[in-house]
């Protein structure tokens, strides 16, 4: 009886489960809640449906370690003790598995009157997270509902204990109750647990929430990551359409939600959330046209989310909660992602990011200049992997590039290959490798699975090479290797520019991590594959006439520390760049043009400097009918049982000068077989793969 009466109370979808609730003598615990079976509550429930209320009575409270944000819901899966420490490289983060349809179907179910105040879910969809998650609040936008995350509940359970606040649809409570309200919960989980940052995502109406949560909180670790925040209300393009929506009979109120559909968000990128793009254009075209038909009719459930009443109650309140957000950003200390579309109907999205990136002190922005207002809800933008590849993850109060690392899942290896498919076959890259009786085979068979590896090579014109040499360890051998990267990759200047998605994202989503005794102790203690690049920035931005040539500098350091944990080194080298890019203006050049010289000057005195014959610069370059690019991997270096390199300085650098040798080799080997390549040039390998075998089985020369 008592689960009956509960469920009648909650009038919610088996898609939730509400969370437990943390009361001074005890917790309640509400088990099932989420299917058909009979709800057991403990015999000290107290309070409207379990969950946080706005009357300050009661706080709701994970319980660390059973779940996502609630205690024992069947199907949740694990047990403390059997909860996963990370994550398998491309691991499925679920993006596409749900759409839009799935939005307004379940929000059919939920914006039932149930006279309850404003609480907090965990959707089940996003299952047990990872040990030691942090945990991430969803502040939602104008609807309210707080499904506004549905096609990332998957990926950001896995890493996030999630919870959504749901303020029901003819709830009235003040903004800045709300504030109050958000506050208590999130100020309770700090005191659980105060070494952990709390993560805020805020939709529009939600990012005013969070910045206002933020300002109240400068003492607590929160990360705010804001979608096209309302912050810009007062700007908003639809200004004086407001008005009228007081004067509209009823009759015509419900042409609105179809009119709001449209403006708020791309139903296009909506409906490619679930597709496909590889396939043929007609798959394409006939699914996408499939997925607009079946949003149509579930557009009237938009007139049920926000009815008359409720529109114009949301409408004074954005401009309440834009004003107070607005008044309050100098108070703001949290670190701050705004995460803006460049094709917002709504409100000036593009302009307001950056203006809140001059107003507050810790801010990074990402410009989607294709999205609309309901951004989280379009195909393109992944909101983990914005989180990944701009260095927002983090588990404790110091962001840790090793252990806060989350690898690549398959729907982001997919994206990037899909997207490097013409550069791919543009240079046709061809991997030897070496086994351990000195045979050279084709692929990465000699390379030793299991860490840790020192990959240690030679570095390309503008890391040419970069690509096709992850791509190749991620599909041949699932192994994700970590490259150790120039300081100035993550910078805040780094962070402070125009706000596209740069170069810097996609080294950093892919393992990129800064240069540091302490990220190479714990990589190797990891286990890890370590890419190494000894010659740095000083190769890859190389004079006219130094291809090929290393610049390493006299430290064995590498040595001694792979020595120390027994690592395995393996050298490479990788050759092509002359036949795909021809350096027209190196530092010399630049150098001499006073408008260049000053810009680089002042650059290099703003970024993390390492070595003093390394500047940072962009040369001139022109493309070439491109030739092919070629690595081999040498036979590998087992430093197992060799501890005494690690305290013997002479000896390292024997085998440091050893290590460069075999490289030059591999250098040399490689620039003289190639003549021997049949396929060398792009138009021979276009010709035959027309007919014969896809791009990585064009045959090269014998090895």
């Amino acid at each position: 009886m008592v689960a009956s009466i509960l469920r009648n109370v909650l009038c919610v979808s088996p898609f939730f489960a509400f969370n437990t609730e943390h009361i001074p003598q005890a917790r309640i615990k509400i088990r099932c809640l989420a299917s058909k079976d009979t709800n057991v509550v403990s015999a000290n429930f107290q309070g409207l449906n379990g969950v946080s209320s706005v009357s300050g009575k009661e706080i709701v409270s994970p319980e660390f370690g059973s779940g996502n944000g609630h205690s024992g819901s069947v199907g949740r899966g694990k047990t403390e003790e059997g909860v996963e420490e990370k994550l398998e490289v491309l691991w499925d983060d679920g993006y596409g598995t749900e759409s839009v349809k799935d939005y307004l179907d379940l929000a059919s179910d939920i914006i039932k009157p149930d006279g309850g105040p404003p609480r907090w879910f965990t959707p089940l969809s996003c299952g047990s997270p990872l040990k030691d998650s942090p945990l991430l609040f969803f502040l939602p936008g104008m609807d309210g509902l707080g499904m506004g995350l549905i096609l990332h509940h998957k990926a950001l359970g896995k890493v996030f204990r999630v919870w959504c606040m749901h303020i029901p649809v003819y709830d009235r409570t003040p903004f800045e109750e709300l504030v109050q309200f958000a506050e208590r919960t999130i100020r309770a989980e700090h005191e659980l647990c105060p070494e952990k940052p709390i993560y805020l995502v805020g939709d529009s109406f939600g990012g005013c929430l969070a910045l206002a949560v933020a300002a109240r909180n400068p003492s607590i670790d929160l990360v705010a990551i804001l979608a096209n925040p309302a912050t810009s209300f007062d700007r908003s393009q639809l200004q004086p359409f407001f008005p009228l929506l007081e004067l509209m009979p009823d009759q015509l109120h419900a042409t609105v939600p179809y009119l709001l559909s449209s403006i708020m968000g791309d139903p296009v990128k909506m409906a490619m959330v679930n597709i496909d793009s590889t396939n043929p254009s007609g798959a394409v075209l006939e699914q996408l046209s499939n997925n607009l038909t079946g949003l149509l009719p579930r557009l009237s459930v938009m007139a049920d989310i926000i009815p008359r009443e409720s529109l114009l109650w949301k409408l004074k309140q954005l401009k309440s909660a834009a004003s107070y957000a607005n008044a309050r950003l100098h108070a703001v200390t949290a670190e701050v992602l705004v995460i803006a579309s460049g094709n917002d109907n709504m409100l000036p999205s593009g302009d307001e990011a950056k203006r809140l990136l001059k107003s507050i002190k810790n801010c990074k922005v990402r410009i989607f200049k294709d999205n609309g207002h309901t951004i989280l809800l379009e195909d393109g933008v992944n909101l983990l992997t914005i989180m990944k590849s701009t260095c927002t993850y983090r588990r404790s109060r110091r962001r840790d590039y090793v252990k806060d690392y989350l690898p690549p899942s398959k729907s982001e290896f997919k994206q990037v290959i899909d997207g490097n498919t013409f550069y791919r076959n543009f240079v046709g890259p061809v991997i030897f490798s070496t086994l351990a009786d000195g045979t050279i085979v084709r692929g990465l068979t000699g390379v030793p699975d299991e860490g840790p590896v020192l990959l240690v090579g030679y570095h390309m014109l503008m890391g040419l090479e970069l690509g096709p040499l992850l791509e190749a360890f991620l599909q041949e051998k699932k192994i994700m290797v970590r490259g150790i990267a120039h300081p100035s990759l993550f910078s805040e200047a780094a962070d402070r520019g125009p706000g596209d998605v740069s170069f810097f994202d996609t080294v950093r989503l892919y393992g990129g991590l800064p240069v540091s005794a302490s990220n190479f102790f714990k990589l190797f203690a990891e286990k890890s594959h370590v890419l190494l690049y000894p010659g740095g920035a000083r190769e890859a931005l190389h004079f006219k006439g130094e291809a090929y040539k290393l610049f390493w500098p006299d430290q064995p350091e590498f040595v001694r520390m792979a020595a120390k944990f027994g690592a395995t080194i393996v050298p490479f080298g990788a050759v092509g760049e002359d036949d795909i890019l021809e350096l027209v203006l190196d530092y010399n050049d630049l150098m001499k043009v006073p408008i260049l010289s000053d810009r680089i000057k002042k650059d290099n005195e703003q970024a993390t400097q390492i070595r003093e014959d390394q500047s940072l610069f962009f040369p001139g370059l022109l493309p070439k009918v491109p030739g092919r690019l070629y690595y081999m991997f040498g036979k590998p270096i087992e430093l197992k049982g060799r501890q005494e390199l690690s305290k013997d300085r002479e000896k390292a650098q024997e085998l440091y000068l050893e290590v460069k040798s075999q490289v030059e080799n591999i250098l040399a080997y490689l620039i003289k077989k190639r003549e021997e390549d049949p396929y060398r040039s792009v138009v021979n390998r276009t010709a035959y793969r027309a007919f014969s075998a896809p791009i990585d089985r064009v045959p090269t020369f014998e090895p």
